[in-house]
């Protein structure tokens, strides 16, 4: 529980960008691990692990409805602290999290292979402009994400 807790502070710290108004500037200042403005591939996947972690409360390798529960609060609380800012475009980042987007194999739970191997997906149908990254530039206004949402 102190672990979610934890993630869901850090996550909704303000970052400059993200104060500045800027679509996408919250989701890249919190995913993008090297600091070079863009979301890989492999930085979602090392930070989807991350994530795993802190949710798998009862460390079984897997988040169950109940860990996705306290998932989704804290993506909720996340999402209620942008205040509006690329707020269509984060609803559909946010979608790539879902619990149903995640459970491959329809078991009702998603396990950490499940969790990360979906980074892939996620990346490809948030770069709206196909340069192999996610930036701020691919929350700009009627951007569309492929994921059922455009």
């Amino acid at each position: 529980m102190i672990r979610y807790l934890t993630l869901a502070l850090a996550i909704t710290a303000t970052p400059t960008l993200a104060q500045q108004g800027q679509p996408g500037a919250h989701f890249v200042e919190n995913w993008d691990l090297d600091g070079d403005g863009k979301v890989t591939v492999e930085e979602a996947t090392e930070r989807r692990n991350s994530v795993f972690d802190a949710f798998d409360s009862n460390e079984d390798g897997f988040l169950d409805a109940e860990e996705y529960v306290l998932f989704d609060e804290a993506r909720a609380a996340d999402m209620a602290g942008q205040g509006g800012h690329g707020r269509g475009a984060m609803m559909r980042a946010a979608d790539g999290m879902l619990l149903e987007r995640n459970d491959t194999d329809k078991d009702g739970k998603v396990s950490r292979a499940e969790f990360t191997d979906n980074a892939a997906a996620w990346i490809t149908a948030m770069d709206t402009n196909e340069d192999g990254a996610v930036t701020t530039a691919d929350f700009g206004r009627g951007k569309g994400m492929g994921m059922g949402n455009n």
